[in-house]
């Protein structure tokens, strides 16, 4: 990961978050004011993970990005509440009460072994020929999982069997996360 985010910056991201959001279920157009803060303007990938009654909303992101980092919290977040496949998009009365989640990621690293998993730290991204599937680092942690039941539920989310991370032709990548949401920094 690059430098991590200090405390404002933090704060910050999730309210451009909270706000694209916002702007874009009530009236379609969204304006990121630019930001002068340097870690804001640095290129890394992020997901926005928006949950509802503290179930799952929306999450997607990318491992890499052209843009800068605030705009590209701007675009995830709309992306989770608007283009997520598994539920129908955001309306206005989604906006009382959503919970906020960004993940900034670090790179990418493929793993030779296994062994080089750690639960609660490591996220996993695996490819296996045209499927792909990711789980952020909280996942495991959340759900109290193992490294194996982390594993076979990132082939689940691959919408691969769930032994198919052992095949040879399955690649897998670990990747760290800076984590905030609106436990640590309550919406005003």
């Amino acid at each position: 990961m690059n430098q991590q985010l200090n405390v404002e910056e933090q704060k910050i991201l999730l309210k451009i978050a909270r706000d694209a959001i916002t702007a874009q279920v009530c009236n379609g157009v969204v304006y990121v004011e630019p930001r002068e803060e340097m870690a804001l303007n640095n290129r890394s990938g992020c997901f926005v993970t928006i949950k509802k009654g503290r179930k799952l909303r929306g999450c997607i992101g990318n491992f890499q990005s052209e843009k800068p980092l605030f705009k590209e919290v701007a675009e995830m977040a709309i992306a989770s509440a608007t283009k997520d496949p598994r539920f129908a998009p955001m309306t206005s009365t989604d906006l009382d009460n959503f919970f906020l989640e960004i993940s900034v990621l670090g790179p990418l690293e493929k793993i030779e072994s296994i062994d080089e998993i750690s639960v609660g730290r490591d996220g996993i991204y695996l490819e296996k020929n045209v499927h792909r599937g990711v789980l952020l680092p909280q996942v495991a942690t959340e759900n109290g999982w193992d490294r194996e039941t982390f594993l076979s539920q990132t082939c689940v989310k691959a919408g691969l069997p769930v032994n198919a991370w052992q095949d040879n032709d399955a690649d897998i990548y670990i990747f760290n996360a800076q984590i905030f949401n609106d436990d640590i920094f309550p919406p005003r």
